[in-house]
């Protein structure tokens, strides 16, 4: 009886409100916790409320643009690691073989190094429970492996050649993440440094690198940002002003409720002089876009490449009291021309679906089709070349994709993960005798074909992946195929920058850069061809 007299007190309550409501205008806010309060105290059934309200925001958010976004705790923690520079772990690189994770290098210094594990190994338990055999998710296998600083786990592994399984304790550590993926003289003369993304470390990453290089005779150099999704804002600001001279505007920010606010080179980077080379792609956004533009619009270098993905808007993060997160788009990026760097987005529907549709107008394969209004023409600071705004960045030298080289059946490989197995299989069974037969990578690079036995294999891996073998496309496609297993096998040996040393020969837009660097009147290529012809049509 007291249950109801109080549903029926609290339904007058609200119903009160309600009419006060009617009667004089409330905030959007009071109006949001009044639905709430209702559906909390009054719904038939049990409410799951934080459900209810992180619905309610992520369906907020999805009303405003593309990347105001919402994630819960456990989201924020997995996004955040990249960026920061590390993460607490055992420190492996692995890769799932056949529903097994295959250790392809332990960390160099890292925990499980010092614990005694090698690369080829296999573990299959984590504090004695199966994580072999049972379709365990990749990111609950992490979930076990990684731990507060100090902690130990105990890991159970098959070593090949070792009838018994062999346990291990280790002690978790910080685990760097690396920004810099490859850095090595690509010619002589010329260095080539590669960045997956803008952390709090990828600065420091990158002038380790530069120091590097210049010891080995390094002049010029390719920066890649291909691939680049971007990261922090002060990081691509610190990047740009090892290019850029003192003073020099890098980028500003500006929106209806955030002043615009500027950020300007201090003229005390390392590589002020040198030609530079920025390569970028469709997948090479923000932060990314950020360096770009301010080398281009300073014609302080060459872009090469393909129009970049074009996100230009600032997030603010907005830390909720449960350890979730908001970021929520406050102001826009723009290049020092003035140029906006967002694309346009009055659909998400068709923002979701650019890219696809900038292979079905042909933009990937065919400068030509790319077209943009007079409107949206600004000139570079010191040569006052012809750029354009509207979504992205433009590349002074554009380069096609060569879709002549694949064939449908290397797509199918590649797609279905037949490639990587069948070089993680190899490797495995071989690591052993591949280390000492080749003392270096150099020695490798030079000697190492793709053995019939690694061939294969890739058949074989492919069959048992739902591929049918086509034995005219995998002739056509046969010199990539080969190419991308030598680099894979070379990465499980080394790491990723040797895996770049080799693939790099096959990338279309390093070959131009290289190409462009070999001219004498470096500046007067930048002259000599623009990024894209004016035209009435507004380019989407």
């Amino acid at each position: 009886m007291k249950k109801t007299t109080f549903l029926i007190s609290l339904f007058a309550i609200i119903s009160h409100i309600a009419t006060v409501a009617q009667q004089q205008k409330i905030s959007p806010a009071r109006k949001l916790q009044i639905a709430e309060f209702a559906i909390s105290h009054l719904y038939v059934d049990t409410v799951d409320e934080n459900s209810l309200v992180e619905t309610a925001i992520i369906k907020m958010l999805e009303q405003l643009d593309p990347h105001s976004t919402y994630a819960n705790p456990e989201e924020v923690k997995k996004m955040n690691e990249p960026l920061q520079g590390n993460f607490e772990g055992i420190g492996v690189q692995f890769n799932m073989a056949e529903d097994t994770l295959l250790v392809i290098q332990p960390v160099v210094n890292g925990p499980s190094e010092k614990a005694g594990i090698l690369a080829g190994d296999r573990i299959i338990t984590v504090n004695d429970s199966s994580i072999a055999g049972v379709k365990m998710k990749t990111d609950e296998i992490m979930r076990r492996l990684r731990g507060p600083k100090g902690s130990k786990v105990k890991v159970g592994i098959i070593r090949r050649g070792i009838n018994e399984p062999l346990s291990f304790t280790v002690t978790r550590d910080k685990i760097p993440v690396h920004s810099v993926d490859a850095a090595h003289l690509i010619q002589n003369g010329i260095g080539y440094i590669r960045i997956n993304n803008f952390g709090a470390t990828t600065v420091k990453e990158f002038n380790d690198a530069m120091k590097k290089l210049q010891k080995q005779g390094m002049k010029d150099l390719i920066l890649d940002l291909q691939g680049n999704g971007g990261g922090y804002l002060n990081a691509a600001v610190e990047l740009a002003n090892e290019f850029l001279g003192p003073k020099e505007l890098i980028v500003y920010t500006e929106g209806i409720r955030s002043p615009r606010n500027s950020f300007y080179a201090q003229g005390t980077g390392n590589f002020q002089k040198g030609r530079l080379i920025i390569l970028v792609d469709s997948y090479t956004a923000s932060a990314s876009e950020i360096v770009t533009g301010a080398v281009q619009d300073w014609d302080r270098g060459i872009v090469v490449g393909r129009r970049s993905f074009g996100k230009g808007l600032v997030q603010r993060p907005v830390d909720l009291p449960d350890g979730s997160m908001i970021r929520l788009t406050i102001a826009r990026y723009y290049t020092p021309t003035g140029r906006c760097i967002q694309k346009p987005y009055e659909s998400i529907e068709k923002y979701n679906e650019d890219l696809i549709n900038r292979y079905n107008s042909g933009e990937m394969s065919n400068a030509d089709s790319i077209h943009f209004p007079d409107s949206l023409k600004y000139r570079t600071k010191r040569l006052e070349r012809v750029v354009y705004g509207g979504g992205g960045i433009m590349p002074d030298y554009y380069v096609p994709v060569d879709t002549t080289r694949y064939s449908n059946y290397h797509l199918q490989l590649s797609a279905k993960g037949a490639i990587l197995k069948a070089t993680l299989n190899y490797v495995d069974k071989h690591r052993n005798e591949l280390k000492n037969r080749y003392k270096s990578f150099e020695d490798f690079d030079r000697h190492f074909t793709v053995p019939q036995e690694l061939t294969d294999a890739l058949i074989t891996a492919g069959k048992e992946a739902g591929v049918t073998y086509n034995d005219k496309e995998y002739k056509h496609s046969q010199s990539l195929i080969h190419t991308q297993l030598k680099a894979l096998v070379a990465r499980d040996l080394w790491d990723m920058n040797e895996y770049y040393r080799i693939m790099n020969r096959e990338n279309e837009s390093v070959q131009k850069a290289l190409q462009l660097l070999k001219e004498e009147d470096f500046e007067g290529l930048m002259t000599k061809k623009q990024a894209a012809r004016p035209n009435k049509t507004k380019h989407n």
